[in-house]
Parts: C-alpha cells; sequence; structure tokens
C-alpha cells in the first residue's frame, strides 16, 4: 500500500492506494483560511500537520500498518518563513495573497532576467514577492529568518525531520532555473537570500527520507521511506495519467487550472501563462491559473444560503444556460491569467427585479467557465495545442457545468472514475515509484472515463455574446477597483 497527502487549502486529504493504483481508501479533514487585512490570505503551518494527523488517522488502521511508501503534493507558493529553531516566525502567506504586488516589479528590476530565469512573470500569489514583502514590512522576521519551505514542505519537516521539496513544487518559488531545473543564485540575491535558506531539491519519485519513529507509531506504520512529492496541480496531474507530451488536464478545486504537460521548456509570461517542472525528470507543464473556480460555489451558496454546493448545481442546471442577463466575473481573490490582477474582485452585473437565486447560480457556472475561456486563450496564443482535457477536482461533479465548459473552451472533457481524488492519488503514485523503482508509464494510467462532454457549437454560439460582455466587463472593473 502506498499513503498520499495533499496539503490543500481547505483541508488535508489522505489516500490510500493499492499496489495496482486502486483507490482502498481516503479520508479528510478541514482547514480554515485567516484573511486579517485585504488582500492578506494566511494559515498557521501547524494547522496543516494537525489536519494531517486527523486525515492518516481517520483511515483504517490496517490499511496503515501496510503502508510501503508515503508522497506529499501540496497548495503550491506558500512562503512558510522558520527561525533558527526550525519553528514558523509566523503564519504562512498563501497562494492567493495578493499584498506584494509592489514587490513583484521592485524584484524584476533588481533582476532583469527574472522571466528569462525562471519563465514567469513575477505575480503576488509566488513565494519570492512575499520575502521581499517580509524584508520590507517586517524586517525583524525576516532577519529572523533561516529556512523558506513551501506548505507541504513544512509538514515533510515536521514527519522525517528532513528539509526538501520537489522541483514542480519549486519552481512556482521564482527562485528556480526552470529550464536548468536548480536553485537561481541571482534570483535568490534579488529577494536578498542564498541557498542556504532553501531545502534541498529532488525529483517528485526520489527518497527524501523516512518517517521519524514518534510519528510511524502514532500512524501505527513502519519507518517507512517519503517522496519528494508534487505541487499539487502536477499531482493531479499523474492521478490522471497526464505524464506526456500535449496531455492536459482541467482541475476544478478552489483554484482553477488549465494544465498541459510537455517534454520541452515553453514559457510565456506576457500573457501570465505558468511555466513549471512537472514532477518528473525530463517534463515540464504549462497552466492557466485561475485563483478562484470551485470557490465561487461554495461563496455563492453561502450567500445564496443554499445548502451546499450539490443543491447549488442543481439550482443552476434548473435555470438553465443564458438563463438571463446576470454576468459573474469570479474574482474572489483576483486573478492570474490572463490578467496578473491581485486587485481585481468579483462581481455580479445585470440583477433585477426579476433576478433569481438559480439565475445566480447559472451566472456562477458561467463565469468560472468565460475566466477558463481566457485562460485556454493565452495557452494557445503560446503554440499549446489542446483539444482534449482530463477533468479532477470537486467542480467535476457537475456534469451539467461540464457541458457549459466544453462549449465555451472548445475542448473535449473526460471526466474519469475517482477524478474528485486528486492530487493525493498523484502524491501515492510517486510514492509508489519511488519505493519500487516503476516507471511513470506503468504507475500513472489514466482512470476508466465515466463520461466524455464534447463542445457543443450551437451552445458556444449562444453564450458568445455573454463572454464577450464578461470580457468588457474585466475592462470596465479594472479601473475603478484599482484606484480604491
Amino acid at each position: 500500500m502506498f499513503l498520499g497527502i495533499d496539503i490543500g487549502t481547505s483541508g488535508v486529504k489522505a489516500v490510500i492506494t493499492a499496489h495496482d493504483g486502486r483507490v482502498m481508501g481516503q479520508c479528510s479533514a478541514a482547514l480554515a483560511v485567516s484573511r486579517p487585512h485585504e488582500l492578506w490570505s494566511e494559515q498557521a503551518p501547524d494547522d496543516w500537520v494537525d489536519a494531517t494527523h486527523r486525515a492518516v488517522l481517520g483511515l483504517d488502521a490496517s490499511l496503515r500498518r501496510a503502508v510501503a511508501g508515503v508522497g506529499l503534493a501540496g497548495q503550491m507558493h506558500g512562503a512558510t518563513v522558520l527561525g533558527a529553531d526550525d519553528r514558523p516566525l509566523r503564519p504562512a502567506i498563501l497562494w492567493n495573497d495578493g499584498r506584494s504586488h509592489a514587490q513583484c516589479a521592485a524584484l524584476e528590476r533588481a533582476e532583469p532576467r527574472s522571466r528569462a530565469i525562471t519563465g514567469n512573470i513575477a505575480m503576488p500569489g509566488f513565494t519570492a514577492p512575499k520575502l521581499a514583502w517580509l524584508r520590507d514590512h517586517e524586517p525583524d522576521v525576516f532577519a529572523a529568518t533561516r529556512t523558506v519551505l513551501l506548505p507541504k514542505d513544512y509538514v515533510r519537516l515536521r514527519l522525517t525531520g528532513d528539509k526538501a521539496t520537489d522541483l514542480s513544487d519549486a519552481a512556482g518559488t521564482l527562485w528556480v532555473d526552470v529550464g536548468a531545473r536548480a536553485w537561481s543564485d541571482a534570483m535568490l540575491d534579488a529577494t536578498g537570500l542564498t541557498t542556504a535558506a532553501m531545502p534541498r531539491l529532488y525529483e517528485g519519485p526520489e527518497v527524501t527520507g523516512t518517517l521519524l519513529p514518534a510519528i510511524a507509531a502514532r500512524w501505527g506504520m513502519e519507518g517507512v521511506p517519503v517522496v519528494a512529492g508534487a505541487g499539487d496541480n502536477a499531482a493531479g496531474a499523474l492521478g490522471v495519467g497526464v505524464i506526456g507530451e500535449a496531455q492536459g488536464m482541467l482541475s476544478l478545486g478552489t483554484s482553477g487550472v488549465i494544465f498541459v504537460a510537455g517534454s520541452a521548456f515553453r514559457p510565456n509570461p506576457a500573457r501570465a501563462v505558468h511555466a513549471f517542472c512537472h514532477a518528473l525528470p525530463g517534463l515540464w507543464h504549462q497552466m492557466s491559473v485561475h485563483l478562484s473556480a470551485a470557490s465561487c460555489i461554495d461563496w455563492a451558496a453561502a450567500l445564496c444560503q443554499v445548502p451546499g454546493a450539490a443543491e447549488f448545481f442543481a439550482l443552476a442546471e434548473s435555470a438553465g444556460v443564458d438563463a438571463g442577463p446576470e454576468l459573474f466575473l469570479p474574482y474572489l481573490s483576483g486573478e492570474r491569467t490572463p490578467h496578473n490582477d491581485p486587485h481585481v474582485r468579483a462581481a455580479l452585473l445585470g440583477m433585477g427585479n426579476e433576478t433569481t437565486t438559480a439565475r445566480i447560480a447559472a451566472a456562477v457556472l458561467e463565469g468560472v467557465a468565460f475566466a477558463h475561456a481566457d485562460g485556454i486563450d493565452a495557452l494557445r496564443e503560446a503554440g499549446t495545442v489542446i483539444t482534449e482535457l482530463a477533468v479532477i477536482g470537486g467542480g467535476s461533479r457537475s456534469l451539467h457545468w461540464g457541458h457549459i465548459l466544453a462549449s465555451v473552451l472548445g475542448v473535449r472533457l473526460r471526466y474519469l472514475e475517482g477524478g474528485e481524488v486528486g492530487p493525493a492519488l498523484g502524491a501515492a503514485h510517486l510514492a509508489r515509484m519511488g519505493v519500487t523503482g516503476a516507471g511513470a508509464a506503468e504507475v500513472c494510467l489514466r482512470p476508466p472515463v465515466r463520461a466524455t462532454i464534447d463542445p457543443d457549437p450551437a451552445l458556444a454560439e449562444r453564450l458568445a455574446p455573454k463572454r464577450h460582455r464578461f470580457v468588457q466587463a474585466y475592462r470596465g472593473l479594472h479601473p475603478v477597483q484599482e484606484n480604491q
């Protein structure tokens, strides 16, 4: 058996798989996000550790005893700063935190080769600008910082005692020469850091250490190997077999991602496309990233006093597509691709006396789809060919939403059995590769397809005017909110 642990934003998920990749058990533990100021998004690092224990101990004890290896996946970009005692100096600054916008521009001035080295535009969500913000606004914390870890790697430290990370996650810090797959002294220097503050770099399937005896005893396991793992999107891609040239995935989790793998490093920073290392040696990937996807469903359901996501999806389906003039811009936490705009915020336009909760629900699904269409356009402008995407994440539960997405994006969507398991499955696959020596082609198989949705040209044509309004609405909204 192999244990995959995903340190997410809204919770930690633990999955145990058999040697043939079948999911034998899974359990989740919830997490909360703190937003003490406008644009801020933080979590206490020890909350990740506590939630990890709750998720793992929620699995059947007999399955835990059979675990032969552990893999870690996690939310990317989070800045976890540790002092000389390896304890957190402050709450971690998360991927969807937008406070470091000014530091992004300063970082690119300090190192004019930044985009060439990293393959990415400096964005507030990335780790390096967060450390620059600490240097500017919390100098005592910055001066006391001895180690910077990503979220899953802080959990690794507590589980194994090792300071290590994988290249797919590290590539999102802006401290990695992504083409060379190594730390960049130039980018670290631009932030006032050196490699001494960085964990060791590994490829995803490589073993970084073993469970500490106390952790192994608590979990009812042996001191089994722990592999480097992956950032959440790369791990999710492995879980659905996205391991080769031009294979792609649509992840509808808290954030939304269109992920395409490739055997070459193909950056396109001008359109805020991410270009990172994949979790397997010799592979890279491109992503369009949208900071709010399924989180819009949860937010709108709570706002409209709808019991949950399933009921919200049902309301949207009852209203139908293009049910009214209502238009939703899903920028609850700002936006990355293609706008790189941490200041923009969500808006619900076109409401009138005839507006109903069902029509609002329909507008929310359409708005998230339109944002992803902006992203896939940016990928295609970079020369990326995308005709089919595997769908994972909590949003994969709604096939009605899938018809909207497939038509707006112009791609075939494959809904996979177990696709909602997400990055934890990819982490378990990496553990299996690291322990057994098996190759990705043998381990990272695509799960069975439970549904296929082809684009509907008539539906795309029907939604085209609304999407045009969506694009125009962002252009009008941006200058208004930027000056607030």
